[in-house]
This record gives structure tokens, sequence and C-alpha cells, in this order.
């Protein structure tokens, strides 16, 4: 009777090892939120599981969507993309329940167009469990690209590999058999104004006052007169200093702080200092030199500073239910924002929203029929004080929720709530529809 149980043991875990391995093939079992979606694209799909699986590679279709947080973005702009995996290629061919949470994605989305190449996306570690012979729910991955050139760029879905952790660390491989697949998302892209690239760097970042500091610049027109200057919290100073830029655009120069209110250095091109023509502030603090008197003892501390931050009170919001027929108000609140701003310079801050377009069965509602009323409170004490953006739509270009603003002390702690109402034509088809509602804090 013995031999009788490890043979049983051996084959249980050659079915495992089999189920794990085209689970992951069918592109894994993540039951993640739909997001926008562009059009649904077929592509034919090659798998190969892992050899610890003993099967062979897998050839078969995926369905999949490409989308993206912005169709009209600028040059410069950082776009959002989400490549959603529709109908997997397979289903689990076994009757062996497969865990939740084991299958991780990762993948790229193909560029072509005015700009090539490729974005790497990837996916939370969260799937149901799937039960056996059932079909795999489909699975999201986010990434982001930079726009580069002005014109129409396409999007397409590309390769992916799901990473399973379950009794082994395993991974499959799954490759556009004829890349690339088919467009899946059109973005067009137009030429705006250049970003400030602008950059300096300090020799020091402190001195004994009438001491010179190293000023050093990148990025700057080549050949222009930069203007090197000390700063008192959003004030500048009498402490400045003139070079110039060389072919490249780089500086090196020296500034000779007095001022001993100091807290940073800036350099700019023209008469004064603006965000499209200067870099900085860099931190500088004066030491102070002042004697001790006689019978006296100098005391000194130290503030550190911190970070700008946020946090929410939950990343899902259910908006009430319309009519077929009758559509209108969908509505709810955001999710309460905890912004803490630590850093104790002279700079505010801006939490802007943006939001993709509802999609669901077989219909999507556009991201303009979102619009939010914003409120922001102020803790006591706080530096700083909060405003609330205006009310109003917030669509794919995005609308600020809430900001404060620069000043010679900034910082604090904020809480930030919206309300959310999501217009909804009236003969939309019944179901269910979800967007996603990105929030950035600059």
């Amino acid at each position: 009777m013995g031999p009788t149980p490890r043979r049983t043991r051996r084959w249980r875990w050659a079915s495992l090892f089999g189920a794990t391995a085209l689970a992951v093939t069918a592109g894994g079992a993540l039951a993640c939120p739909a997001g926008a979606a562009g059009a649904n694209v077929d592509f034919a799909t090659h798998c190969i599981p892992p050899a610890v699986s003993g099967l062979p590679p897998i050839d078969g279709t995926t369905t999949a969507s490409v989308s993206v947080d912005n169709t009209k973005p600028k040059v410069g702009d950082t776009v959002t993309v989400t490549y959603t995996v529709v109908t997997p290629a397979a289903g689990n061919p076994t009757d062996l329940a497969l865990p939740a949470d084991i299958m991780t994605p990762t993948g790229k989305v193909a560029l072509g167009g005015a700009q090539t190449g490729s974005v790497t996306v990837a996916g939370p570690k969260k799937n149901t469990p799937v039960p056996g012979k059932a079909p795999f729910p489909s699975f999201s991955m986010t990434g982001t690209f930079t726009v580069t050139k002005a014109g129409q760029i396409t999007l397409s879905p590309g390769d992916y590999n799901i990473h399973t952790s379950y009794i082994l660390e395993l991974d499959t491989p799954c490759t556009v058999t004829s890349p690339p697949a088919p467009t899946s998302e059109t973005v067009t892209a137009t030429d705006g104004t250049p970003a400030n690239t602008r950059a300096i760097s300090l020799g020091s970042a402190s001195g004994d006052p009438g001491a010179a500091v190293t000023v050093s610049g990148t990025n700057f027109t080549p050949g222009a007169s930069v203007t090197l200057a000390g700063r008192s919290g959003t004030t500048q100073t009498a402490d400045t200093a003139t070079v110039t830029a060389n072919a490249q655009g780089s500086f090196s120069g020296s500034l000779v702080v007095n001022d001993k209110t100091t807290t940073g250095v800036v350099a700019y091109e023209g008469a004064s200092w603006t965000t499209d023509k200067g870099a900085g502030p860099a931190a500088y603090v004066v030491n102070d030199t002042t004697p001790v008197p006689p019978g006296s003892q100098k005391l000194t501390t130290t503030v550190k500073a911190g970070t700008l931050s946020m946090s929410q009170a939950g990343d899902a919001v259910a908006l009430s239910a319309v009519d077929f027929g009758k559509g209108g108000a969908s509505t709810g609140a955001l999710r309460t924002v905890t912004v803490k701003d630590y850093r104790g310079g002279p700079a505010g801050w801006s939490l802007t929203g943006k939001v993709t377009d509802f999609t669901g069965p077989g219909a999507r509602i556009d991201a303009g029929k979102l619009s939010w009323t914003p409120a922001c409170a102020t803790k006591a004490g706080s530096p700083s004080t909060c405003k609330a953006g205006s009310a109003g739509a917030v669509g794919l270009t995005g609308a600020t929720l809430a900001s404060t603003p620069d000043g010679t002390v900034t910082g604090g702690e904020f809480t930030v709530d919206a309300g959310l109402s999501l217009d909804v034509p009236a003969f939309t088809p019944p179901g269910a529809y979800s967007g996603v509602l990105t929030l950035t804090l600059t």
C-alpha cells in the first residue's frame, strides 16, 4: 500500500501544475474593474506554458482593447494607457479550481504612426477564484508614455506575460503571432508649449554671510544671459549675478549671498523669473554667525522638511442607478482625499483630476458627462488655506479639485471632497458602466 499514496500525490501535483499553466496561458483570472475601452480587437496569440507543466505551446485568439486617459494630448504630456484582455485565449480545462490572488500580468502596448515604440504596462496581483472548467474573466494592465511628436499615434495590444505565485513561481509568456496586432485606439497629439527643462544645482546648501556659492545650470537657451539671484520665500533679494550659457545651454557661475533671510537660489532668462524661462529655487541657507556675548550660550535646533502626500478613504465609488428610457443624474460622492504638505517651502500644491469614458455593455458614456462640486477644508493651524476648485465638468482633459497658493511659508493638512454627478443619456443600454477617475497631486 506504500507506493500508491506517493503515485497519487505525484499525479495531483502534476495536475495542479498543468491547470495553473493553462490558466495562465489564457491570460489570468484577474477580476479588475473595466476601464474606458478602445475598440475590441482580435489577434492570434502564441503562449508557452512553464516547462514544469509538460504542456505544449498553446495557439489561440485573444480579444483585447487599449484605452488612454487623454485622446488629444499635447507634445510633452504624459498619457496613461490601459491594456485590457477582454476575452482570454482559453479557459480552465480541468476540474481543479484555482485560488484567488495568484496571478500578476505585465505586457507591452505597441505605438505606431507619428510616434513609435512600446509602452510597458503592469497589472495588480488580484484575481477571484476560478472554478474548474470555467472561463477566465478579463484583466487590465496600465502604464504611461510621454508624447514626443505631433500627429496621430496608434496603440495596439502587444505581448504579455503572466507570473503565478502558486506552489511555484512560474512565468508564461504570450506573444502576438503576427505583430503588430490591430489598432485598438488612436490619439491625436498637437504641438504644445515646449516643456521647461531648465535646471540648476548648487555647490553647497549653506554658507556664511558674504560667501560665494557655485550655481550650475543646464538646458538654458544657448548663448543666453542668465541671472542668478537669491530668494527669501517668494521674494527676490538684492543678491544677484549674471552668467552666459554656453553653446550647449549650460553654465557655471558664482553668486555671493549676503542676505541672512535667503531660503533659495534661482536662475532665469529675461528681466525677471518666470515659470517658463526660470529654474529653481534650489534650497540655500545662510549660517547665523552672530557672535555669542560673554556669559551666554547659543542654542540651535533643526526642523526637518517632510513631503507632499495624499491618501484616499477608498478607491471605489458606487453612483446611484438611473432608469432606462429616462436617464438623468447618477450621483455619488468622491472618497475623501487627505493632503499633507510637510515640505516647509514656499510652494503651494494643486490636486487635479481627469476621468475616462464610462464603458458598459455595448456602449459608452462620454467622460464629459461627469461633473463635480469640489469642497476643501483646512486643518486648524495650517499655514496654507485650501481653496476648492470650480464646480463643473471633469472630462478627459481634467479639472482642478483643490489647491493652495505659493507663499513665504506654506504647508498643513487638508481634506478634499466632491459631489459627483454623471449625466446618463436616456436610452443608454441597461447594465453596469465604469470609468476611472485619476487624481494627480503636484
